[in-house]
């Protein structure tokens, strides 16, 4: 039956005191296969969760997601549902997507007033980039093919309830990248003896940034940023190695290739001028995520009618999000629905004291129910 607010608030406060890091999720999974069996559904278990669940006689298939994993974060909030896994937090939210879509294959287990078959995608590892993958290398397109697969995120400082999302580009993509670069270290009182590595490297850092500034186009929305800087350097060593790490997010796979071509070129180019050796590792981690623009309008229609506050043009996310595995392979839609405003459900994504707003929970799986009732309809006109 229908879950009350008060039962899904009970599930989620459960799931955010255990968190758990990405591939690490078992209570997670287990927690969530044995809820979606209790209903009667359908469950595969694998890298993550896949519920389906069938009604009338109508041969499409929907795909819905949520993410299941949390970060590591030592949890800073002062309610009474606080992490109890030292160091790791649900900072993201995921805890409130999990408990959303149980609610809705629970309304809709209920129900079944659709035509169709829906397939509960519930991921694991969607912070690091490897969930959606490991899912897609199972099989799990193939065994269980859907037409169109959506997926909701919170959005922190968005009125509660309110829709957003786009066609096309909706997340960039994230690419990660090492640049090790090897001097000749020596005694501080000497520099002109060796090629210290992290004057060179100090330079590379500063060039990087004419990437964005000076070789892409103006509003290509790329972002280059150097995240660590090490040395073997010491109080009076002058360091032989560094490393210079960060990530790369772009909006097309165009820019993305560019920009890894210009850091080859610049790091190249300054290494030679110092008389260094330099290696360069770029690995795209998350691909951008591609709206298709019928599971937008469905969005769309669905969160008017329900009386959301809607926006379907909303200006592309810089955040890089695993659901673009999924929709690089079906027709898709991610969406963000507003966490709040205020308090800790108005704190950025990844902050130590955000909390995923518990108004949201009926709201998301009533969304969810209604999706499915639009795009598996009884009277066949979907």
């Amino acid at each position: 039956m229908p879950q009350s607010h008060t039962h899904l608030v009970e599930i989620r406060h459960d799931l955010h005191r255990h968190p758990e890091l990405g591939m690490q999720e078992a209570r997670t999974k287990t927690f969530v296969a044995g809820f979606l069996r209790d209903l009667g559904l359908e469950v595969h278990e694998g890298a993550g969760v896949v519920g389906i669940l069938r009604a009338g006689t109508g041969n499409r298939a929907i795909g819905l997601r949520a993410d299941m994993d949390a970060l590591p974060i030592t949890e800073q909030s002062t309610h009474d549902y606080v992490s109890q896994n030292t160091g790791v937090m649900h900072a993201c939210g995921h805890d409130g997507h999990t408990t959303m879509l149980l609610g809705a294959a629970a309304d809709l287990a209920a129900t079944r007033d659709f035509d169709g078959t829906v397939v509960f995608l519930f991921q694991p590892d969607e912070e690091t980039g490897h969930g959606a993958k490991a899912m897609i290398d199972e099989g799990v397109l193939e065994r269980f093919p859907v037409e169109e697969v959506y997926a909701i995120h919170n959005l922190p400082g968005a009125p509660v309830g309110q829709i957003s999302t786009r066609p096309g580009l909706i997340c960039s993509s994230e690419s990660l990248f090492e640049i090790t670069i090897t001097g000749q270290g020596g005694h501080s009182s000497m520099p002109q003896v060796g090629v210290d590595a992290i004057t060179v490297g100090a330079e590379m850092v500063q060039a990087l940034q004419t990437i964005v500034s000076r070789k892409l186009a103006p509003g290509a929305g790329v972002v280059v940023s150097i995240t660590e800087f090490l040395t073997n350097g010491q109080r009076n060593v002058l360091p032989g190695q560094a490393v210079l790490k960060g990530d790369v997010r772009a909006r097309s796979p165009e820019d993305r290739a560019q920009v890894e071509t210009f850091m080859r070129q610049i790091t190249s180019g300054i290494a030679a001028a110092h008389g260094v050796t330099v290696e360069v590792s770029f690995v795209t981690e998350f691909v951008e995520s591609m709206n298709a623009t019928a599971p937008v309008e469905a969005v769309a229609r669905v969160g008017t009618a329900l009386g959301h506050d809607t926006i379907a043009d909303r200006p592309p996310m810089s955040f890089s999000e695993d659901f673009g595995q999924f929709s690089a392979a079906v027709p898709g839609c991610f969406l963000l629905m507003g966490n709040g405003t205020d308090g800790p459900q108005g704190r950025p994504l990844h902050s130590d004291d955000y909390d995923f707003n518990d108004a949201l929970l009926p709201l998301g799986a009533a969304f969810w129910a209604a999706l499915v009732r639009d795009r598996l309809p009884t009277d066949k006109k979907g």
